[in-house]
């Protein structure tokens, strides 16, 4: 019987999630959506020292806000939980003990001097200074202190780990989704601490359990995690699972702009580009760094970006919808090396996704904007001016911004136009034209390139030597939207006003 797909995104709170945690979680949501299954979100906070308040319900609002909730988790919740581990304890306690009854785990009681000094005299040995097959068999363990001792010190309530028992000489291999097969001799591992003394368990032992438990087929994650893989395939094995182990897909890594090294946290606005998808407040050192949303990207657009650093579509496509990205995602496709992040490519992307958005949404989310900026005017004209607009930005807060002279006398005019074309023969010309126009019975985008062609004939000028200095007279600007339509929307009583007065305007504002 074929087991349902079952994919997992078990992040930590230990801050906001990065936009590399957000490709993960992107790629189990479309390989879960394309084979029919579920895509659930487990908290793992066993490390209760890095926890940081604020930090969960901030990774529930990134995934709502992309779009691709999860089907299971701490607020969905679902036929497994609680999906937050620290709240799953006895779980763990129990699999730890069924290890060391089985003579796969140990205690371990050996304080942090012990440690230390087992570290020096390796490394004065030129030896890795490993916790391993070697090396335990020199410190306080339920391996090398008799049993007497080992329920003297449990009893007495001694300070202890539970450490894995790794063989001394074996081949773990198992086959990766994106990178094939993989193969790792015990003698390269050390035996990892599986229970801390405080009780908690570590990832190792943590995720095996649940995934195993949550009946996860998939494991897709990034490949900071393939190290420790070879150690989870036997925790498997050692547990009784390893026929239905998951299958594993270790991501690689977001690189920086230049490919030097993994982008990081403290790249984004160091760089000039969010690395969060949503802004955030540092409750501890009240730091503010920048997210996707806050910074005018759609997540349709963040999505997209995000699914082709790292995957390669069959096609040389570069728009998918989130339905499209599903249909076409694989595994098979996804990259063994790591992904240049392009910022200039994510806003290319937002502006694709902002052309394609229906001008009234977008004139919902800006009237807030204009409200603030004390701009008035109608639903249709709005819709208008971003309708002439967006063509010319990349997001959505640009088009008040940029526009802004669609709703009052420009407040600044393009200093290169006025000293290269700016004169009193233009100021002549235009305030002809403005004559003309001011007379026209229709004021339409026609009509007033009509009535402006007759008017270049007559009097032999160069239609060309015109068009900037009227487009810098009507809105302060060296380019823009479509003239004759921007003039038209604009009207006949602005158009012609700011026509005749722009040379005075124009000398005040030199002056």
């Amino acid at each position: 019987m074929t087991r349902k797909v079952r994919v997992r995104f078990a992040p930590s709170p230990t801050g906001p999630l990065h936009i590399g945690g957000v490709r993960t979680a992107l790629y189990n949501y479309l390989f879960a959506r394309k084979h029919g299954g579920d895509f659930i979100l487990r908290i793992e906070d066993t490390d209760q020292k890095r926890f940081v308040p604020g930090a969960e319900d901030y990774i529930n609002e990134s995934l709502n806000w992309l779009n691709i909730a999860p089907d299971e988790g701490v607020q969905q919740g679902g036929p497994c939980a609680p999906y937050r581990q620290s709240e799953r304890m006895a779980t763990y306690r129990q699999y730890a003990d069924q290890l060391v009854a089985a003579g796969h785990a140990y205690y371990a009681f050996d304080t942090e001097d012990d440690l230390n000094v087992m570290r020096e005299r390796l490394e004065a040995a030129r030896m890795p200074a490993k916790y391993d097959a070697a090396s335990r068999m020199s410190m306080k363990n339920s391996l090398t202190l008799s049993e007497d001792e080992v329920n003297r010190r449990l009893e007495n309530g001694d300070p202890y780990v539970i450490r894995i028992k790794l063989p001394r000489k074996e081949e773990v291999r198992f086959h990766d989704e994106v990178r094939g097969w993989v193969v790792v001799h015990t003698a390269q591992m050390d035996d990892k601490v599986l229970l801390k003394q405080d009780g908690l368990p570590t990832y190792h032992l943590a995720n095996v359990v649940d995934d195993h438990v949550m009946d996860i087929t998939h494991v897709i994650r990034g490949e900071e995690w393939l190290p420790s893989a070879p150690l989870h395939v036997l925790l498997y094995r050692y547990l009784g699972w390893e026929e239905t182990m998951p299958k594993f897909a270790h991501l690689s890594l977001l690189l920086k702009p230049d490919g030097k090294g993994k982008l990081s946290k403290r790249d984004g606005d160091r760089l000039g580009f969010p690395v969060f998808p949503l802004e955030w407040n540092d409750p501890k050192s009240g730091e503010i760094s920048s997210g996707y949303r806050e910074s005018g990207y759609l997540p349709e657009a963040v999505l997209n970006m995000l699914a082709l650093l790292g995957w390669h579509p069959s096609d040389n496509r570069e728009l998918f919808s989130l339905d499209e990205l599903v249909e076409a995602f694989s595994l098979e496709k996804v990259s063994k090396s790591g992904a240049k992040f392009d910022a200039d490519k994510a806003r290319w992307f937002n502006h694709q996704y902002l052309m394609q958005k229906d001008n009234s949404l977008i004139a919902a989310e800006i009237k807030q904007q204009l409200t603030d900026r004390d701009y008035s005017a109608s639903q249709d004209y709005v819709e208008a001016v971003i309708g002439m607009m967006k063509e010319k930005v990349n997001f959505i807060p640009e088009i008040v911004e940029a526009g802004y002279f669609f709703f009052e006398d420009p407040t600044s005019y393009d200093e290169k136009v006025v000293n290269k074309r700016w004169n009193d023969d233009v100021v002549k010309h235009i305030t002809n034209i403005a004559d003309r126009w001011n007379s026209l019975e229709e004021f339409s985008a026609e009509m007033l390139e009509s009535s402006f062609k007759t008017y270049a004939e007559e009097t032999g000028i160069n239609p060309g030597s015109l068009m900037q200095p009227i487009r810098l007279a009507v809105s302060g600007a060296a380019g823009g939207p479509p003239i004759y339509d921007m003039i038209a929307l604009l009207g006949r009583e602005t158009v012609v006003r700011r026509m005749t007065s722009a040379d005075e305007r124009i000398r005040l504002g030199s002056s």
